[in-house]
């Protein structure tokens, strides 16, 4: 039997996009708290309508170079289910980060096929690659290097690695097919203006990863 490919929508900005994601099928919510991104919110701004979204849909914050005692207030936050260190956080740092115990992301941009964490010793199981643009940290649109992304997966099979990177409804599921990832994550390509998801392509989008 084939594993079931999780579905993370990211960017969320609003609570009719928070719904309509989770309606439409969304295992978890990205919601960016990076001020350098179109996607940007302020989580105590928004925290209310955060914490009380469905549970059964994780929300996930992401992070890009904050301090440490930000990140860990974020994580310990009660909107927030656990956060993604999207930007050039360094082993040192994720390492300090664990001993929180709360769980995390982290994310990786390839750029070529040495790229890799530790398989002995990871800071954690759940990795997201994305494509490499440089002097962005995700949200571009880029379609991550397909041929790259798989030979990722085939170097991490102990991990749970999550597909990032200028997925659409229309070529999602030859992604998953090729990359054969633990999730996918999507932000621009399920929207009608940055930071405004639109239901048909939520929908689109989901049914395509379940076909």
């Amino acid at each position: 039997m084939t594993a079931r490919v999780r579905v993370k929508i990211c960017g969320i900005t609003n609570p009719d996009d928070a719904h309509a994601a989770i309606d439409a099928g969304a295992d978890a919510l990205g919601f960016n708290l990076w001020p350098g991104s179109k996607r940007h919110i302020a989580l105590d701004e928004h925290a209310e309508w955060i914490a009380a979204l469905p549970p059964f849909a994780t929300r996930v914050a992401v992070l890009v170079n904050a301090p440490l005692d930000e990140a860990r207030r974020v994580a310990e936050h009660p909107a927030i289910d656990l956060v993604q260190f999207h930007g050039d956080e360094s082993a040192d740092y994720l390492a300090e980060f664990s001993k929180l115990g709360r769980p995390f992301i982290q994310a990786i941009r390839l750029a070529d096929t040495t790229q890799s964490v530790r398989e002995d010793s990871p800071p954690t199981r759940a990795l997201l690659i994305d494509a490499a643009v440089p002097g962005a940290y995700g949200g571009t649109g880029r379609t991550i290097d397909f041929a790259l992304a798989r030979a990722f997966v085939a170097r991490h099979r102990k991990s749970s690695v999550i597909l990032a990177g200028g997925l659409t409804p229309e070529n999602v599921r030859a992604a998953i097919d090729d990359v054969q990832p633990f999730a996918v994550d999507v932000a621009g390509g399920v929207e009608s203006a940055p930071g405004r998801k639109d239901s048909a392509k939520l929908r689109a989008f989901v049914a395509a990863v379940r076909s």
